[in-house]
């Protein structure tokens, strides 16, 4: 059985916050895809709902802006172990967007312009955990990091928060996506490090 010191607790970050298991503090803003930068126009971009039933709920960038915003000041934790505290953004809830959407639906599948997808239930996306977002730290959202609109959902690891985001499929079993198909975590909760499947 190993020894450890009393009271050791592992290395603290600089801001004396509490981190899930095995991340690291970072201070910068990494930016990693799994494949090349889309650049969507906001004149070209759309975001939609569909329910099961093939209903379709759609908003352009005028509508968007049209919808009351909320700026959430959130942690993020990526899968590849930096974790960011106190991040600024501004966006649209999923509470609002999906307030009118009537569906019997228990999952989503989140897809983006390029092709990516990511698996959620739907409970994930709702009660304020949630937000189309559209600026990061008093600014327009970069192309980089998902610009110009992003999904947001900072209480799991940092790919369901997919990039470039283009639409919602509501759905009544769960579909994995890109990286779930992979062998990352269906779910991706970082304080249970659920990275992979089996974790």
């Amino acid at each position: 059985m190993a020894v450890i010191s009393r009271g050791f607790h592992g290395r603290r970050p600089e801001s004396g916050r509490k981190l899930p298991p095995g991340q690291y503090e970072t201070f910068d803003f990494p930016v990693l895809s799994a494949g090349p930068t889309p650049r969507v126009s906001r004149e070209e971009w759309e975001f939609t709902i569909t329910t099961e039933t093939g209903v379709r709920h759609a908003w352009d960038w005028g509508r968007l802006m049209d919808l009351a915003a909320e700026t959430p000041t959130v942690d993020l934790h990526c899968v590849t172990k930096w974790s960011k505290f106190d991040t600024t953004w501004k966006g649209v809830s999923l509470d609002l967007l999906l307030a009118d959407v009537e569906t019997a639906a228990d999952f989503a599948l989140v897809f983006s312009y390029g092709g990516y997808t990511t698996n959620l239930p739907l409970e994930d996306l709702l009660d304020g955990r949630a937000w189309i977002a559209y600026e990061y730290d008093g600014a327009p959202l970069a192309p980089e990091h998902g610009g110009p609109a992003r999904l947001l959902v900072p209480h799991l690891y940092l790919w369901k928060s997919a990039k470039w985001v283009h639409g919602i499929q509501l759905m009544p079993e769960d579909d994995p996506g890109f990286w779930e198909s992979a062998g990352y975590h269906d779910y991706g909760d970082p304080w249970r490090e659920q990275r992979y499947q089996g974790d």
